[in-house]
């Protein structure tokens, strides 16, 4: 058997203790006595707030999802409210995912900040998380937490912190009830609920919800009848929106995929509930051919990402990815707004630094700002709460997240799935399409053409892989990449970009984060980041090149495509 690490066994054998309920200690003796590397992956380090909040995997342990650790994080948040809000009853909003084990997390949560003496208004049963985003100002709440792991594999779940402004928190207030959760042991947790402070939420606020997204998304688009959409929740939350919101914006052609139109945190039907992959929306392309249909909608477990299909010039349904999404959307917002003339340069939109540099050539053409932020919605979230001179239009990141205004501060698949519906359906009483209205946007700003890889590093051996990749990255920096020379490196861990041309260095004004990205002479750009919620680390691919003509699209598309291949083969990521 594997000698087990003092240091662990010290931290498990804790866990053995009253404070803890008798069917945990019995599943940790379990690992201690048969499994010492699980026991070690359990208990090698606390688990983190990441990119979306804390997610893992569920079982015993510091490092796992348990009762422990979020009535932790929840004490500490407790602990954290009564300081920054002395002598106010303090209210806090929760919802949760379909996932297994997330309504009693999310009971566990209720009851300690009850206990904690902090109204609670817990939704009755699993709903969309831009829905409790929208519910924390709604119900003029300090703070909500929704029970969710996105679209991770069934094992995992997670937390995520939202504030009074319905954005996640960010620096420095994370890190500050980080330093508040830390402080405290688990005998300190008050698990033991007044039930007094805590009320069921329902109806109530899903009607205000549904509302503010049609009145969001809704633009009135000619011929909604001629349109025939395909929606798949995927097992998750979206179910108990989406097909409402189409229906009330005047959608009558909508087919569910029936087989993953029950919630289940098995996701039977799927390898992973994760629409950016095209495996997971098979089953709505194939009801898509059967009936017809112009645009297929798939959302993720908690409903704030959605992968859109639509029909090519040839007619095939094809997934887009997560920038050409984001542009077709914002582009539609923004010539809303001109139509409306509610632009007058003190509007803006938002991206990420790993997303398409098509948003900011956008931005230009309209003359609205385009603001860059971290990966995460809760960057351009903070965003709008920065700026307040400025009115948000709309903003996305290449992961399949999109905003329509700022009625919900996080990514948004019920409102934005209303979005791409309604341009859907205008852009083919105009006698174009979806697909036709990005080729068009493409001729008019450039072509770019994005690619995401992934490589999964699992475990401790994987976190350390991971960090010799960037570690690589930063000492034996890349001089060419595809014969064409680095001028740029943006590095936010150090917060500086370096001209590789003549060495000098100037400061980036953005949060310190663990992001590598070049910047090539042929306006290639590369970024390297460890994922902030899953083991893993992603390169992201941005390639360019004009195009004359509609024409052309699919010969400078190949080129595109091959010159991305050539990258990827380069940095041997393939």
């Amino acid at each position: 058997m594997t000698k087990i690490d003092a240091k662990i066994l010290e931290k498990a054998t804790a866990w053995l203790t009253p404070i803890f309920d008798s069917d945990t200690r019995e599943k940790v003796q379990n690992l201690i006595d048969t499994n010492a590397n699980e026991l070690t992956e359990s208990f090698y380090t606390n688990l983190a707030f990441g990119t979306g909040g804390m997610r893992g995997v569920m079982g015993p342990g510091t490092n796992r999802i348990n009762k422990y650790t979020l009535g932790k994080n929840t004490q500490g948040l407790s602990n954290y409210l009564k300081k920054i809000y002395p002598n106010q009853q303090l209210k806090v909003a929760i919802a949760y995912d379909c996932r297994h084990n997330s309504k009693s997390l999310a009971q566990t949560v209720a009851n300690v900040f009850s206990a904690n003496g902090i109204q609670v208004y817990l939704f009755s049963d699993l709903r969309p998380t831009p829905e409790l985003s929208f519910a924390v100002k709604y119900l003029d709440c300090h703070c909500g937490i929704v029970l969710t792991a996105s679209h991770n594999p069934p094992e995992y779940n997670g937390y995520k912190v939202y504030w009074t402004d319905g954005g996640q928190i960010v620096p420095p207030q994370d890190g500050e009830i980080i330093n508040e959760i830390n402080q405290l042991d688990f005998s300190q947790v008050q698990f033991d609920a007044n039930t007094d402070l805590i009320h069921l939420v329902d109806t109530d606020v899903d009607e205000a919800f549904i509302n503010a997204s049609v009145a969001n998304a809704d633009f009135k688009a000619e011929k909604k009848d001629d349109v025939t959409i395909v929606f798949t929740s995927l097992h998750g939350t979206s179910i108990t929106m989406i097909p409402e919101v189409l229906k009330r914006a005047g959608y009558k052609n909508v087919h569910v995929v029936a087989e993953q139109e029950k919630p289940d945190g098995d996701f039977p039907t799927v390898v992973s509930p994760n629409p950016e992959e095209p495996e997971a929306l098979k089953m709505a392309m194939e009801l898509a051919d059967k009936t017809n249909a112009d645009i297929v909608i798939g959302t993720d477990p908690d409903s704030d990402r959605l992968g859109i299909a639509v029909r090519d010039l040839e007619g095939n349904m094809i997934l887009l990815n997560g920038n050409q999404t984001m542009v077709v959307m914002t582009d539609f917002l923004l010539q809303q707004w001109k139509n409306n003339n509610r632009i007058n340069g003190k509007q803006f939109i938002g991206s990420t630094i790993v997303s398409t540099p098509m948003m900011v050539d956008l931005a230009k053409a309209y003359e609205v700002e385009c603001k860059i932020g971290l990966t995460g919605f809760k960057w351009i979230a903070k965003m709008i709460k920065d700026f307040p001179e400025l009115e948000f239009i709309g903003g996305g990141e290449e992961s399949f997240g999109f905003m329509t205004g700022d009625f919900v501060r996080d990514k948004d698949a019920v409102t934005a799935a209303l979005l791409a519906c309604e341009i859907a359906a205008q852009t083919k009483a105009d006698g174009s399409s979806f697909y036709a209205s990005l080729i068009d946007m493409y001729v008019a700003h450039g072509f770019y053409k994005e690619k995401l890889v992934s490589l999964v590093k699992k475990g401790i051996d994987g976190a350390n892989e991971i960090k010799q990749i960037m570690i690589d990255l930063r000492e034996n920096p890349l001089t060419t990449i595809d014969g064409s020379k680095v001028v740029y490196i943006e590095d936010y861990q150090a917060s500086t970009m370096t001209n590789m041309e003549t060495g000098e260095s100037s400061e980036i004004s953005v949060p310190k984060s663990n992001v590598l990205i070049y910047y090539t002479a042929d306006g290639t750009k590369i970024a390297a980041r460890p994922s902030g919620t899953e083991p893993k680390i992603k390169f992201y691919f941005s390639v360019n090149l004009p195009l004359a003509n509609k024409a052309d699209f699919a010969t400078v598309e190949n080129q595109l495509d091959a010159k991305i291949e050539r990258i990827v083969q380069e940095m041997k990521l393939n």
